[in-house]
C-alpha cells in the first residue's frame, strides 16, 4: 500500500505535518479547537479532487496548485497540497488572513 497507512479497515490520510498545527498554535491558542476538527475530518477523508474537498470544507480554495481552507471562521488560512492519488497531505503554511492576502506564502 503506498500513501495513507491502515487502522483497522480504514485507510487514513497521511497529513505532513502536524508539528505546523502545534507551532501554528503556540501563538494563536484560539484556532486550536478548528484545527483539530479540520485535522480529524481530514484524516478520514477519502477525497479524489476538488469537489470532494467542498463537500467537507465548502469554503476551500484552489489556489494555483495549492488548496486553502478557512479555520475559525477565516479568521485563519490553511494552505495545503493534496496528493490525491496517495491520499498524502501536506500543510505547506497556517497562516492569519491578513499574512494570506498579503500573498508572500506563494514565493
Amino acid at each position: 500500500m503506498r500513501g495513507g497507512y491502515r487502522f483497522g479497515n480504514l485507510l487514513v490520510v497521511r497529513i505532513i505535518s502536524r508539528a505546523a498545527i502545534n507551532e501554528f498554535c503556540k501563538a494563536h491558542k484560539d484556532a486550536l479547537e478548528s484545527l483539530l476538527h479540520w485535522h480529524g475530518v481530514t484524516k478520514r477523508a477519502r477525497w479524489r479532487h476538488l469537489a470532494d474537498v467542498r463537500a467537507d470544507f465548502p469554503q476551500a480554495d484552489a489556489v494555483d496548485a495549492s488548496t486553502a481552507f478557512n479555520i475559525s471562521g477565516n479568521k485563519y488560512r490553511l494552505v495545503s497540497v493534496i496528493k490525491y492519488r496517495w491520499q498524502i497531505f501536506y500543510i505547506r503554511h497556517i497562516l492569519t488572513h491578513a499574512e494570506y492576502d498579503r500573498g508572500k506564502w506563494k514565493l
